[in-house]
């Protein structure tokens, strides 16, 4: 039986440690995830010095991607401090010269840290990859949990930074799945690995990594404002990330198809190097030409179903939807998430008729799947919309009021700490 992908979790001792490298050179493997199990979430210490000095001796040379989280990061390097995100990346350079491939510090155990962020390495570029921080006791194992998603991804044949991708939303949605289970007396609980076959899509035979959470502020671009600007469709989706933004859609009604392509294939890298997945408007011929995460549809345009069946079960697929019909279908056909709306009068569909916030409320409370508002939001009005609380309303989709301004950084940037404050708020 050949072996394609290695992960190792706690190794007890040097002696273990010798033997598993002298094993390794003896029978290779094409990727080797080492996660150095030294100091656990709940802070107890796992391995000795001489465990620690063979590590960074004889295994981590060997190792395509060492995965320590900010407490073993500081034992590897000799308990140095890491309370910020440049000793994160200092801490990953100083394991990079131990000799692994890729180094992925992980965040999760700062504590002044709204979200849980983790810093990638590869030698030449630092990628912060940013999630929520779920408030649960159910943490034990999300370590091990991560490393084990990375190998499984890497032994599919993804790249480095899509297993990484797709092993820490994996973990982000264990944890917020399970973040209330209530099993065992000690300070850490269990976490629901198994929460995606609660999923109807999933018994579908959907294996989608969609993270609802993504819809939290939703730029979608526009050609014309765009154009206004002076902006390339690129130099758009790179500010609105650099912003805040959390999942980009290209809409671009007005542009060349051999145009779109182009410039869709650049935002694919930009939003695949910052862990933002990037959706296009109704073209699913250009969806799939550059491997965007995924399409978004209005009733007018394909059904769900006929979107699946042409982007396979891997993809991220959106509808917009004003009845509880709509809503019900869109659930039937196999969609991942809904765009409500238009909330508020918009400029960019002048005849679109507005459901306010009742309208909104109706749609959101029958739906099962997650919803985000769309038309007319900006930052007047979003923080109301997110106050309404309502559980499944995960965001805002955001066009004119981020595209059609001097400055999209900043005004994604101000977008966003609206919305977070609404939540808080709520």
């Amino acid at each position: 039986m050949s072996v394609d992908v290695v992960k190792t979790g706690m190794l007890p001792s040097a002696g273990v440690v010798k033997v598993l490298c002298e094993s390794l050179r003896k029978f290779p493997v094409k990727a080797l995830v080492v996660d150095p199990v030294m100091v656990s979430t709940s802070g107890d210490t796992l391995s000795g010095p001489s465990t620690l000095a063979t590590y960074r001796d004889e295994l981590f040379s060997m190792a395509d991607i060492v995965t320590p989280n900010v407490k073993e990061a500081s034992k590897l390097l000799g308990d140095v401090s890491l309370h910020t995100i440049s000793d994160m990346r200092n801490a990953a350079e100083s394991i990079y010269k131990l000799g692994p491939k890729y180094v992925l510090v992980k965040g999760g155990d700062m504590p002044d840290s709204s979200d849980a962020i983790d810093v990638l390495f590869d030698g030449k570029e630092f990628i912060e990859l940013r999630g929520l921080r779920i408030k649960t006791r159910n943490t034990h194992g999300t370590g091990c949990t991560l490393a084990s998603c990375i190998a499984a991804e890497l032994a599919k044949g993804a790249t480095m930074l899509h297993a990484v991708q797709v092993a820490k939303k994996f973990v982000e949605s264990a944890l917020y799945h399970s973040k209330d289970l209530v099993i065992g007396n000690g300070p850490q609980g269990p976490f629901d690995h198994l929460f995606e076959l609660k999923s109807p899509l999933y018994k579908m035979g959907s294996l989608q990594k969609f993270n609802p959470d993504d819809l939290f502020l939703y730029a979608v671009t526009d050609s014309g404002m765009n154009k206004k600007w002076g902006r390339s469709i690129k130099d758009a989706v790179k500010a609105a990330i650099e912003g805040g933004a959390t999942i980009v859609q290209l809409r671009e009604k007005d542009t060349e198809t051999r145009e779109f392509l182009e410039a869709a294939k650049a935002c694919v890298e930009i939003c695949k190097s910052s862990g933002v997945p990037l959706l296009i408007n109704d073209r699913i011929d250009v969806a799939l030409a550059c491997n965007a995460d995924g399409v978004h549809v209005g009733q007018s345009d394909m059904p769900a179903w006929e979107v699946r069946e042409l982007l396979g079960p891997g993809k991220i697929i959106g509808v917009s939807c004003k009845t509880l019909a709509q809503a019900e279908q869109a659930w039937k056909d196999g969609a991942n998430y809904i765009g409500c709306g238009g909330v508020f009068p918009t400029s960019t569909k002048e005849n679109n008729p507005t459901l306010g916030f009742e309208g909104l409320k109706t749609v959101c409370l029958a739906s099962k799947l997650p919803v985000v508002a769309i038309g007319g939001i900006n930052a007047g009005n979003a923080g109301s919309v997110m106050e309404l609380g309502f559980p499944n309303l995960k965001g805002v989709a955001v066009v004119s009021a981020l595209f059609d301004r001097e400055c999209v950084v900043t005004e994604t940037g101000n977008l966003r700490s609206i919305l977070k404050n609404a939540c808080s708020r709520s």
